[in-house]
């Protein structure tokens, strides 16, 4: 891990710019602390970190004043990242389903989240690696937000993710289903009524299928982008509860 800018918010939040390989990333945290802090991952949409950073820099602060470091990397093909064209053809697929009014596929689903998913999660994991072994990080781990067959892998097969917050927001493949039944993590899902891009049944089927013997399902009136505010502060309320 490289660090290649950083810059203090508000004299409250100490943000820095990283490169993981070729990966880039952010890592936030409470400027002046005495102790590790715990960590979250915060999981970022598909639509590359400049496009999406006042968003996640929102969250960061929110997360800093509860006492949260917080790290997000840049997803396969997005961004500045080299091109990923069979990507770009799922993407263009899926689009092309949805003007022309056809069903979306579960061969169009697979095809764009399945090959995410799996170049995704150990690219987390590796950044994971880096940043529990800086100063001033410490465990325990959460993830949040972004694709949401990305947090359902991270928390089958990365041990040091110890709860995780959810989007229902982006196609579940079939495969996922399974892979849920394997989470025992303490898992909460915020999922957007009317939310137009998501499948609300598909939602409510994966969390019926997560293993978890703690999991919330926290669902609001409102379109993607339209979360309301109490439902971020009972996504940290989730957070305090599990990480501290």
């Amino acid at each position: 891990m490289r660090f290649t800018s950083e810059r203090r918010l508000d004299d409250a939040v100490l943000e820095r710019e990283f490169t993981l390989g070729e990966i880039p990333g952010i890592l936030w945290a409470p400027a002046s602390t005495s102790v590790p802090v715990p960590l979250i991952l915060l999981g970022p949409p598909p639509l590359g970190l400049r496009k999406t950073y006042p968003r996640l820099v929102a969250r960061a602060r929110h997360a800093a004043a509860d006492g949260f470091a917080t790290a997000t990397i840049e997803l396969p093909g997005n961004g500045d990242r080299p091109r990923w064209p069979a990507a770009e053809q799922a993407l263009a697929d899926l689009r092309r389903a949805i003007e022309v009014g056809e069903r979306v596929t579960d061969e169009i689903i697979d095809a764009l989240i399945l090959p995410l998913v799996d170049r995704a999660v150990p690219e987390w994991q590796a950044a994971l690696d880096a940043l529990l072994s800086l100063p001033g990080i410490g465990g325990p781990v959460g993830c949040s937000g972004g694709v949401i067959s990305i947090g359902t892998r991270l928390a089958v097969v990365e041990p040091r993710v110890s709860a995780a917050v959810l989007f229902a927001g982006s196609f579940v493949p079939r495969a996922m289903f399974e892979e849920a039944r394997q989470v025992t993590i303490p898992v909460h899902v915020l999922l957007q009524w009317d939310d137009e891009g998501n499948d609300r049944q598909a939602a409510l089927d994966l969390f019926d299928a997560f293993g978890s013997e703690e999991k919330t399902l926290h669902a609001n009136m409102g379109g993607h982008t339209g979360v309301p505010q109490f439902a971020g502060d009972a996504a940290a309320q989730f957070f305090t509860r599990h990480l501290k």
